[in-house]
């Protein structure tokens, strides 16, 4: 007999948990279940690169909540399962190695898989993805016999996979295949300041690098071949190049998609009944004057978790929640609030030199993000005017001496209807 719950979560990443929470949290009181495809309970996936590879916090303190929680709450934990297929008509979940579960309402949260290598060689031994646990625990086994890293990808994955690994006194070589570290969700300021700063690190920045293959012997990694033919000699590799979202048993029931699953501003899917929050959902983002994108963030999670819980109970409030962001690497903080996607001009406030300082965006006369430096109170303040799509005079702006909350109080910064 198929188990059948009102409320069917799949992904127990962050937007599973909050969706499961948030519903708890405004009085549904219909049966509930969550599926994930690992073997723990829902738990933190950014201190992955930081904190748990660097061996400062245990994998117990990333749980988003312990089991004790789930079971008050009447939360079905549903760990170690994988759905195949979605039937939308008889609303039921076929799911790899088990019974199908049935579902009243589908909450799709299952976030990415790593995008691989296409190279040759991609899945020797020694070649790690950074996304889960598992990759994580992966990586430190094998760690203490590696002398030489490479990673592939100039992204916050791999940078800040760099910067634990230089604590390890590991030799670790990055490349880039952009001209900057990065070019995706940054300006060249702040690209030029991390590149810099990894160097001084001892890490080996490579920009404009495309790799060729991963070099073998006895079955396992042993050096990266770039397109001009220079063979980097490492013991380890890890990848990071983005994701792919999990998308497509969705898409093959129908749902309308492609790199992600669309949404509308409430995050229905296409299909009846069924929604998608998170890493894997196409919403369009009234930060990025409505363009349809997708959000790999645990803000973002969180928020169209909310969004969703509330429509299910009887509040339909359009997502629009202020995107923000965070890296760790070495001593730096990096906070960056809103999106400087099609930015046409950034201003730099502060000193490089000095290791705290921000990075404005602008489109036309809007200040649309801003990436701050060991600078928490530029971030803290800077929220407000990023949320109002404030006009604010880039010469204003770029003096560090001047709060923010004082160029909107001066005037200077005028709220955008």
């Amino acid at each position: 007999m198929t188990d059948r719950f009102d409320v069917v979560i799949v992904g127990a990443g962050h937007g599973g948990a909050q969706a499961a929470i948030a519903l708890r949290q405004r009085k549904f009181e219909g049966t509930m279940a969550v599926i994930g495809d690992e073997p723990e309970l829902p738990y933190e996936r950014p201190p992955l690169s930081k904190d748990y590879l660097a061996g400062d916090k245990a994998f117990e303190r990333l749980l988003i909540r312990p089991a004790s929680f789930w079971a008050d709450r009447q939360v079905a934990m549903l760990p170690g399962r994988r759905v195949s297929a979605v039937d939308p008509i008889t609303r039921q979940l076929s799911v790899q190695g088990g019974k199908a579960i049935g579902y009243g309402t589908l909450i799709w949260a299952t976030g990415g898989r790593p995008r691989r290598l296409s190279c040759s060689g991609h899945d020797l031994a020694g070649v790690h993805s950074v996304r889960t646990r598992a990759d994580i625990d992966r990586l430190l086994a094998e760690l203490p016999q590696v002398t030489r890293v490479v990673v592939i990808g100039g992204g916050y994955i791999g940078l800040e996979a760099a910067a634990v690994l230089t604590k390890f006194s590991k030799q670790v070589t990055v490349l880039e295949a952009q001209n900057r570290v990065l070019a995706r969700v940054a300006g060249p300021a702040l690209s030029r300041f991390y590149e810099a700063e990894h160097r001084a690190h001892g890490v080996d920045i490579r920009l404009g690098a495309n790799v060729a293959c991963i070099e073998e012997r006895d079955g396992a990694a042993c050096g990266v071949r770039l397109a001009d033919n220079e063979v980097l000699p490492c013991e380890m590799v890890i990848a990071g190049i983005g994701i792919v979202p999990a998308v497509e048993p969705l898409i093959a029931a129908g749902a309308e998609g492609g790199n992600g699953v669309a949404v509308d501003s409430l995050c229905r899917t296409s299909l009846p009944d069924v929604w998608a929050i998170g890493d894997c959902a196409a919403h369009p983002n009234p930060y990025a004057d409505g363009a349809t994108l997708r959000l790999e963030s645990v803000q973002n999670a969180n928020d169209q978790a909310t969004t969703v819980a509330k429509a299910l109970t009887g509040v339909a409030e359009p997502y629009d929640a202020v995107p923000w962001f965070w890296s760790n690497q070495y001593d730096l903080k990096l906070q960056t609030v809103g999106l400087s996607l099609g930015h046409d001009r950034e201003v730099v406030r502060g000193d490089p030199a000095s290791r705290a300082f921000t990075v404005a965006y602008y489109r036309g006369p809007r200040l649309v993000a801003l990436d701050c430096v060991n600078t928490m109170k530029d971030y803290v303040q800077g929220r407000a005017l990023v949320a109002a799509r404030a006009e604010i005079d880039p010469a204003a702006l770029a003096d560090a001496a001047v709060p923010l909350k004082e160029l909107a109080t001066a005037g200077i910064a005028t709220p955008l209807s």
